[in-house]
């Protein structure tokens, strides 16, 4: 007999002449033994259940407001630019989606905006904005059973300047003067768990990371939380800030980014046959699902 996850299972040697029907039942044995205390897989109480959006945030390179940037979308603006946040100037792409003139005021108090990750603060400013678009501020939330409402925001890097300026005091000054924000403030879920943590919801909470694809990784799974009848509400969306250095830098060297400096804001062009790599950005979106 073995532990396996508090269980047991039977290990039976089976002779050859036993039958057929005499195997079977033995494996159903052994499977019905393997693991007697994991319960069965939950199953959606209605998989054909609509899950609507009652509820929008974001933060990108046209602002936090919804229609604004809608607005733009319709009209063919482009958001990309030179980068001017560092010298990139010798860098072979110096162009992207940057984010200018960001304001956390109202959403996130002094002390955390002087010390957070900008992939942190663009999921707090675009979260809190979301829940208000669905008309659940503050004092709707206080009166509702919050441990049905979950938070799934998701990221592809992080805190990666976070993680960098960590790297650069380790190497200029030592290991006694890194961050002591450096680990809470870069490792991916928390951009899920300081949400939750700043509005109170205690519902399933985690983060996805699969590149490009996390924010739909992140919509997809927050749906089967509310179909399983898990839960009411989903706060789910992406965030990403990685125009930094080392970030334009490490996409740089995987040939992943377009070259095209001189004509940025027609860089991005992934279904044509010159195209030579995609445009890097930032920001966050973030939806309420119920």
């Amino acid at each position: 007999m073995f532990g396996i996850n508090g269980g047991y299972a039977r290990i039976t040697v089976i002779h050859r002449d036993f039958t057929e029907a005499t195997l079977c039942k033995k494996r159903q044995t052994i499977k019905a033994m393997a693991s007697p205390t994991t319960a069965a897989p939950k199953r959606e109480k209605d998989p054909k259940k609509r899950v609507v959006i009652t509820g929008m945030g974001l933060v990108s390179v046209f602002g936090s407001d919804i229609d604004t940037f809608y607005n733009k979308l319709l009209e063919g603006e482009s958001g990309i630019s030179l980068i001017d946040r560092f010298d990139a100037s010798s860098l072979p792409v110096r162009f992207g989606g940057q984010i200018r003139d960001f304001s956390t005021k109202g959403y996130i108090d002094e002390e955390n905006d002087r010390h957070l990750d900008d992939c942190l603060k663009y999921c707090l400013v675009s979260g809190k904005r979301a829940l208000e678009d669905a008309n659940l501020g503050y004092e709707v939330l206080k009166n509702m059973d919050k441990t049905r409402i979950g938070v799934i925001v998701g990221t592809g890097l992080g805190g990666v300047a976070t993680f960098s300026n960590a790297v650069h005091a380790l190497i200029q000054k030592g290991p006694s003067e890194i961050s002591p924000f450096f680990i809470p403030h870069s490792i991916p879920n928390m951009s899920s768990a300081l949400l939750a943590i700043e509005t109170g919801l205690t519902g399933p909470n985690y983060s996805i990371s699969t590149a490009c694809a996390t924010a739909n990784y992140c919509f997809c799974a927050a749906s089967h939380h509310i179909r399983s009848g898990e839960v009411d509400i989903m706060v789910v969306g992406g965030t990403e800030a990685s125009i930094i250095p080392s970030g334009v830098g490490g996409f740089i060297a995987c040939r992943a980014l377009s070259q095209r400096n001189e004509e940025p804001m027609k860089a991005s062009r992934p279904w044509d046959k010159n195209r030579d790599g995609f445009v890097i950005g930032e920001g966050s979106g973030v939806l309420v699902e119920s």
